[in-house]
This record gives C-alpha cells, sequence and structure tokens, in this order.
C-alpha cells in the first residue's frame, strides 16, 4: 500500500485530523529514528519513517489518512538502562496523546523491553515484537454537537460530590438496559441520573476514566484485574472499556454524550487524573509508551543510577514534571478534557507526587505556577489529594490558591470522634467548621476543604461501623495489602451479625457519620453506595475486584432503603439552608455587642466551653448553635442572607446525656428535626425551651431548629 507521506507540522502532538488527511507528531529528544506504524483492520502493519524533526518532535502529514485509522509508533535509539534510555523498536508504542485507544495491553512477554530468561533482567534487550499485544491508537474526528453546553460552574460552597466508578454505579442497575450497564452510556441513562438527582447530588467525581492499564502480569497471574484504574497509559482518551460500542474511536462521543446528559441534569463531572505515575511501573515493568519514546526525559530517574525510578507513589515510577514536555503533556491534557470534552473540574491523585521539584514538595513548583496562569483551568474545580508515599508528602492544608483538597484530617476526626477515641473536642469543631487552621491563613475559604469520611480507599460506610479490621483475602496478597489503621468500631461484633442491638448501633453510627458530614461547613463528598450501606465485606482496597464486591448492589432492604431516605432528607436540609453551606469564615464573635454570637459553643449544661474542655481527651460531648441571623457575607448578588437558627448536639458518649438549651437564646422555641436514633428526618418534633433538657441518646446527634 503506497501512502504519500509530507512534511506535516510540529504541533499539535498526537494525531490530528483535518478533514483532508492527519498529521502526526511525537516528542522524543533522545530518539535516532522514529516510524509511524499504520494497521489496517486485518492487522497488517505499514512502517513509515518520519523523517522531520523539528524542536525534537517528530512529525509528518499523510492526506489520505482519515478518522478510524488504527496507528501506534516504533522509536529508535540507545538501549543503555544503566544511563537511562530504554529505546526498543521491537516495541509498539502507544501515542501518549493519542484520544482515543481501541482496547487493553494484553500482558506477555514480549511487552517487556528486556528478556525474561536473561539473568540480568531489565540491562538485556528483547527481539520479540509485541504488535499483536498492544492497543492501537485511533484516529478520530472531534465534531460533535454540544448544542448549548457550557460548564456549569455550581459555586463552591453549593457543591455536593459523589465519588464513583463508572462501570461499578451501573454494572447490577435492574432499570438500565444490559447493554448499557458499566458504560458511560449507563452512567447517561435516566435511572441513573435519576438517582443523584433524587439525592440532590451537584457533581459526580469519575475514577480515573483516562485509558489505563486494566492486565498488569502480577493480577493477570491471580485471575484479577486493576479495576480502579489508577495505572494510566492515556491522558487525552477516555477508557475504551467503559464504551457500550465496539466501534472503534466510539467511547469519546459516548463520553461527552454522557456529559452533556448530566450537564442537562444540573450535574457536574470531576473526573479523577493520575498524573503522578504511570502503568509502566518501575524497571521491570512493560514498555508501552512513555518508557519506549523517551524513558529519560518523561520519568524522575534515581540520580547516579538512571537504571532505577524515583517512586513518590508507591507505584514504581513518578513522572518528571521538572521537563517542560511532562508539563506540556499535563496542561494539553487538562485543556482537552475542558474544553473539548467539557469536565467541570480535576481531582489530582496523590498530587504531592506533582509538586516535587526536586526530593521537597514545593508549593511554588512549576506545575502550580503554569496551572494559576492557564485561563482555560482557572474557574474549574482544581481538587488535591495532597499527600504522596515520599517523604514529607503529607501536605493537608499546604495548597495555593484555587485548590481545594481532599481533608484527610477531617476524615481522621470525625471517624475517632464517632468511634470514642480519646480526642480534643477542639479538633472536631476545627473540622466541623470547614478547618480554618488548614485553610485560612492563606486566603482560601471553607470550600477550601473536601470533607469526607469514606472514598473509594478504605471502608465503606457501613463496613466503616462493622470491622474493626481489614479482610482482603480476596485480593491474592495474605491480606498485608491495604491500610491497617482503619479508625474503625465495629460496635461490637466483627462483620455480619444477627444482634438487633449492634445492628440497631450500626444504623445509628452510619446516620451519625452521614449527618456530621452533610452539615458541616466545607464541601462534602459521599461515597457512592454509602447512602444505601453498600459493603464489601471488610476490603479496603477493593482495587483489583471488579465483582460484586465492588458493584453496587440496587436490591435493596429495609434497612438500605430507610438510609437512602435519610440521605436524601439530609441533603435537602443542606441546600435548603445556608448555614450550613457558608461561603466565608465563622467570626465566633459578638454582632453589634448583642452578645450573639453567628457560632457559639456549649456544654450539655448549657454552659460556654472552657479552655479546658476544648483540650480535655476524654470530653465526648458538644453542643453548637449555628445563628441563621448573623450571617455576615452576603449573596451573590449583595443581598443579605437569612436564615433560621439552628442548635447541633453530639453525644460520642456510651451512655445517654442530657443537653440543656442555653439560657442566653431566650425567649426561644427550638423542634427536633434530626435524631440519628431515627431513620428519617423528624416532621412535628417535640419543642423545647430552656426549662425542659433533651436527652440524647449513647452515640447520637439530635438537630433542632429555632421556631420562635
Amino acid at each position: 500500500m503506497y501512502l504519500s507521506l509530507w512534511s506535516g507540522k510540529p504541533y499539535p502532538l498526537g494525531a490530528t485530523w483535518d478533514g483532508k488527511g492527519t498529521n502526526f507528531a511525537l516528542f522524543s529528544e533522545h530518539a535516532t529514528k522514529v516510524e509511524l506504524c499504520l494497521f489496517d483492520k486485518q492487522g497488517r502493519e505499514t512502517r513509515l519513517p518520519l523523517t522531520e524533526m523539528s524542536n525534537f518532535v517528530w512529525h509528518g502529514y499523510i492526506p489520505s489518512v482519515g478518522p478510524g485509522q488504527r496507528y501506534g509508533f516504533r522509536v529508535y535509539g540507545p538501549y543503555e538502562p544503566q544511563w537511562g534510555h530504554r529505546f526498543n523498536p521491537n516495541k509498539l508504542l502507544i501515542d501518549p496523546y493519542a484520544k482515543a485507544i481501541e482496547g487493553d495491553v494484553q500482558f506477555g512477554e514480549a511487552t517487556f523491553g528486556y528478556s525474561w530468561s536473561d539473568p540480568g533482567r531489565d540491562l538485556s534487550f528483547s527481539h520479540e515484537d509485541d504488535a499483536a499485544l498492544i492497543p492501537k491508537a485511533v484516529v478520530i474526528d472531534e465534531l460533535f454537537d454540544w448544542e448549548e453546553d457550557a460548564l456549569l460552574q455550581t459555586p463552591r460552597h453549593e457543591t455536593i460530590i459523589y465519588e464513583l466508578h463508572v462501570k461499578g454505579f451501573t454494572q447490577q442497575h435492574p432499570d438500565i438496559p444490559p447493554a448499557l450497564r458499566g458504560t458511560y452510556a449507563g452512567l447517561a441513562h435516566p435511572a441513573a441520573i435519576s438517582h443523584l438527582q433524587s439525592l440532590g447530588i451537584t457533581a459526580v467525581e469519575l475514577m480515573p476514566v483516562h485509558h489505563f492499564l486494566a492486565y498488569p502480569g502480577h493480577l493477570v497471574e491471580r485471575g484479577l484485574r486493576n479495576y480502579w484504574g489508577y495505572d494510566s497509559i492515556g491522558y487525552l482518551a477516555p477508557y475504551s472499556g467503559y464504551s457500550s460500542s465496539g466501534v472503534q474511536g466510539q467511547q469519546v462521543v459516548e463520553f461527552k454524550q454522557m456529559v452533556k446528559a448530566l450537564h442537562q441534569a444540573g450535574i457536574e463531572v470531576i473526573i479523577d487524573v493520575v498524573y503522578n505515575h504511570t502503568g509502566e511501573g518501575n524497571h521491570l515493568g512493560p514498555t508501552l509508551s512513555l518508557r519506549g519514546i523517551d524513558n529519560a526525559s518523561y520519568y524522575r530517574l534515581v540520580e547516579g543510577d538512571a537504571r532505577y525510578y524515583m517512586d513518590f507513589t508507591g507505584c514504581g515510577n513518578s513522572l518528571n514534571v521538572r521537563n517542560p514536555q511532562v508539563l506540556k503533556l499535563i496542561m494539553d491534557s487538562l485543556r482537552y478534557w475542558v474544553l473539548e470534552m467539557h469536565v467541570d473540574g480535576f481531582r489530582f491523585d496523590l498530587a504531592s507526587a506533582l509538586a516535587r521539584e526536586l526530593y521537597a514538595v514545593d508549593r511554588l513548583s512549576a506545575f502550580f505556577d503554569i496551572i494559576h496562569q492557564d485561563p482555560v483551568l482557572a474557574d474549574v474545580k482544581l481538587i488535591a489529594e495532597p499527600w504522596d508515599v515520599g517523604e514529607g508528602g503529607y501536605q493537608v492544608g499546604e495548597f495555593p490558591l484555587l485548590w481545594s483538597e481532599w481533608n484527610g484530617k477531617y476524615r481522621d476526626t470525625v471517624r475517632d470522634f464517632w468511634r470514642g477515641e480519646d480526642s480534643r473536642l477542639a479538633e472536631f469543631a476545627y473540622r466541623f467548621t470547614g478547618s480554618s487552621d488548614l485553610y485560612q491563613s492563606n486566603g482560601r475559604n471553607p470550600s477550601a476543604s473536601i470533607n469526607f469520611v469514606t472514598a473509594h480507599d478504605g471502608f465503606t460506610l457501613r463496613d466503616l461501623v462493622s470491622y474493626n479490621d481489614k479482610h482482603n483475602e480476596a485480593n491474592g496478597e495474605d491480606n498485608h495489602d491495604g491500610e491497617s489503621h482503619n479508625r474503625s468500631w465495629n460496635c461490637g461484633e466483627e462483620g455480619e451479625s444477627q444482634d438487633p442491638a449492634v445492628l440497631t448501633l450500626r444504623q445509628r453510627q452510619q446516620r451519625n457519620f452521614l449527618v456530621t458530614l452533610l452539615l458541616s461547613q466545607g464541601v462534602p463528598m459521599i461515597l457512592s453506595g454509602d447512602e444505601m450501606g453498600r459493603s464489601q465485606q471488610g476490603n479496603n482496597n477493593a482495587y483489583c475486584q471488579d465483582n460484586e464486591v465492588s458493584w453496587l448492589n440496587w436490591q435493596l432492604n429495609n434497612e438500605d432503603h430507610e438510609l437512602l431516605d435519610f440521605t436524601r432528607q439530609l441533603i435537602a436540609l443542606r441546600r435548603l439552608h445556608p448555614v450550613f453551606r457558608r461561603r466565608k469564615w465563622f467570626q465566633g464573635r459578638a454582632i453589634h455587642g448583642s452578645g450573639v454570637h453567628d457560632i457559639a459553643w456549649f456544654n450539655p449544661d448549657g454552659g460556654e466551653m472552657t479552655e479546658h474542655q476544648w483540650n480535655d481527651g476524654f470530653a465526648k460531648a458538644i453542643a453548637i448553635l449555628l445563628n441563621g441571623l448573623e450571617i455576615a457575607e452576603p449573596g451573590e448578588r449583595g443581598e443579605r442572607i437569612m436564615d433560621d437558627s439552628f442548635l447541633l448536639f453530639f453525644n460520642a458518649h456510651y451512655e445517654m446525656l442530657e443537653f440543656t438549651i442555653p439560657e442566653g437564646l431566650q425567649p426561644r422555641h427550638w423542634q427536633v428535626i434530626v435524631d440519628t436514633r431515627h431513620p428519617r428526618l423528624i416532621e412535628n418534633g417535640l419543642w423545647y425551651t430552656s426549662d425542659k433538657p433533651i436527652p440524647v441518646l449513647d452515640r447520637s446527634i439530635v438537630v433542632l431548629k429555632q421556631i420562635g
């Protein structure tokens, strides 16, 4: 087959169809030769040397090539692992700028750049060709009718995030057609969207949708696969395995249709991105893309021994964010997902790794500087997982302006409080009010705190109250994987129980966590399925469980239905009352000399908290006044915000306590609207005044609203 190859252009990188032909461009600073490899429908390969190279970008244009064309690259250069170079033209390489990738990498010895049989392992050179095992990139037509769709830009303080897995959320949904379950189209189905809307969710946070390595060797050997997807190999390509169509490139269209449908329902789309490492692993990993294109440019290598990789992620490698081309890849990817795919924001996995200029985490690193000046990213939601596994990597509270953070200190404090661990009430107060100790000093607002009790990594909410220990035997790692210190409490019996007292307490504890989360200042994030009692049977690291362990079970019993209704009512309460989702910090001071505060803290007996009680680790109960009449910040149009006032009684003690309404709040009447003894919010609840003590059951919350 004869193909005319023109010189083409070095920009944009990747494969770009212009309606008449396709331009191909690939960066490699240390390569000596690059071949573009085109594959026909029968899998036959045609190799075309890219003879043009501009600024280390190898490029060419083919007039006759268009959408649907499958391709890859072969890159020549030195194979000198000890110097950081791992070029091997026997390995077909995935374009890092591919916008569609046709399928999964198939595990096999040929995908490794070295020979397994050689005693020197990765210092040896493999002559096996792996084209049959490597998925091909696909040229796509980027045209799509978005109609009037645009980013929703839901105010951060009004945001309620729901973390979900694209496949797991719909894989067992009975009202979604079987052919659509577990796909982008399944998430766009009215039945899926209806559930999110009925909850009151404003944003879904999708676990990785970048094309990833689904079948790494260590999992294949155990009969498992990478379910979570935190091993990216294509930063511009939506994962093809979540497409309901077998048509090449259709996953791009299907993803856009999903975003469009969610936007029409008023739901933002935030995607979990993994720019800290790739699925190629350490020096013994396969050669799939960046390693074979230019290993020394793309990865952080050990200084003085470039055979090995710096690993701040625990996944074998770390991207070299100090290299301008790596920064360009990340920024091009982010802009593409905003401009072409219309996503509303990003959650950055192990974000501290991206901030490492040398070894230390640097808040003023080039990565942050570039993000902050970029006009496309200025208005999207940027969320950091503010830690990595390297020294000094725990950086909660240390990220700069524009960033929100997964607040790991919120999770730990709230878990400790409700399991009865000795801890300071002052710590709980900081977390409940938005963590001003972490975010206020550098100019951020309460929405900088993404509050969560559970996430994909760890126990589900039901398991948090059902297990003291992890039970990860199904992962095939002898239960050594996953976090061992979970701050969980099984309420008296490990795992499944038939004891009515244990089950009642577990239900109440789940409601306690949800009330605390949804009435805290900051941005609440709910783990998918927690609203209806999802369990992973004690597995706190279900990264390889692509089965019923991880998938949502939509067959709900009475208790599951009650928890779902309770969660819906709680979210509605939060969305109705601005006092629970303030834009600015509480002042905690007297207003106009009245002696009334916008927030106040009391003992169960109605007296104000003393300094000793704030720091007494044995104290397990506190009352909080949220004064809706004294919200200092105006609304978006400058209007004064007025709301009801609320009293919240928290009792984490193992015995019932009586709370007294503080005298200074009279003459006022207060009505119970939430009592976590009950599976629903309360209509026409009891009225109380300061002369009548309020019983609060052990390990429970009572919320009262001012009515006069």
